[in-house]
C-alpha cells in the first residue's frame, strides 16, 4: 500500500448517478493511482476494479458514487477485501502515512513461504490493513490463491533483487563517484510512490543506517 495524491474534482460521469466505473473514472483513477493496485502495488493490473474503499451496503447511493470513495485496485485485491476490510488505513487522506503506520518486509528468495508484514502503529486501522496485506501476499486458502500469492512475493523479490544491486554499488569502496550518484538516482527512482512495491523498497532503505539520511531527502 502506498499513499496517493487523488484528484480533487469528480470526473463529469458521476454526477448523473447511473455509473460509477466509467471510462473517465477509470481514466483519472488509472493516472492518480499511477496505474498500480492501491493494495498489493502491482503496476498495470490485467483485472481492474473500480473499489469502493468503504462498501456501500444496503445499495448507499452517497457511497456508490461518492469520488472520495473510489479507488483503483485489482480484480484479486477488492475480492479479498470486500466488506471484512472497512476501516484500514487511507491511503488518499493526507493526514495519514501508509509507510511510517506499516513495515513491509520483501522476500529473502523468490519462493519463501510468506513476507513479514508488521504495523508500526496500534492504531485499529493500522492493525486492520496488516490483517489485508497479510491476506493479500500469503493467502493459502485455496489453490488459485496460492498460486497469485507466490506470483506476487516473486515480482516483490524481483524488484527487491535489482534495488539490492544499487545498494552494493553504493556502499563499495570500489565505486567511482559517478557510479554512487547514478545508483543514488537508480534507487530514487524504486523508492517513489509511483514504482511497483514501493513500501518494501522504502523499508530496505530506511533500515540500512547509511543510506536513511541520504535516501530520506528524496522521498516524494
Amino acid at each position: 500500500m502506498f499513499n496517493v495524491k487523488k484528484c480533487k474534482t469528480p470526473p463529469a460521469s458521476l454526477e448523473n448517478k447511473v455509473d460509477y466505473d466509467g471510462e473517465d473514472v477509470y481514466k483519472q483513477l488509472r493516472k492518480d493511482f499511477h496505474d498500480k493496485c492501491y493494495i498489493c502495488e502491482t503496476p498495470q493490473p490485467l483485472s481492474i476494479n473500480i473499489e469502493h474503499f468503504i462498501s456501500h451496503r444496503n445499495k448507499d447511493e452517497d457511497k456508490k458514487f461518492n469520488w472520495n470513495n473510489l479507488y483503483f485496485a485489482c480484480a484479486r485485491c477488492n475480492n479479498i477485501k470486500g466488506a471484512r476490510y472497512d476501516g484500514i488505513l487511507d491511503c488518499c487522506d493526507d493526514s495519514v502515512d501508509v509507510y511510517k503506520s506499516l513495515k513491509l518486509l520483501p522476500p529473502r528468495t523468490p519462493y519463501v513461504g510468506s513476507l513479514d508484514i508488521f504495523s508500526k502503529s496500534t492504531s485499529p486501522e493500522a492493525l486492520k490493513t496488516v490483517d489485508l496485506l497479510s491476506e493479500v501476499y500469503n493467502n493459502a486458502n485455496t489453490v488459485n490463491k496460492v498460486a497469485s500469492a507466490e506470483f506476487l512475493r516473486e515480482r516483490i523479490f524481483e524488484q527487491y533483487a535489482k534495488l539490492y544491486k544499487y545498494i552494493l554499488i553504493w556502499h563499495s569502496p570500489e565505486s567511482f563517484p559517478a557510479e554512487k550518484e547514478d545508483a543514488r538516482e537508480r534507487m530514487k527512482l524504486f523508492i517513489a510512490t509511483s514504482s511497483p512495491y514501493s513500501a518494501f523498497m522504502r523499508e530496505v532503505l530506511f533500515d540500512d543506517s547509511k543510506l536513511k539520511d541520504l535516501i530520506e531527502e528524496l522521498v516524494d
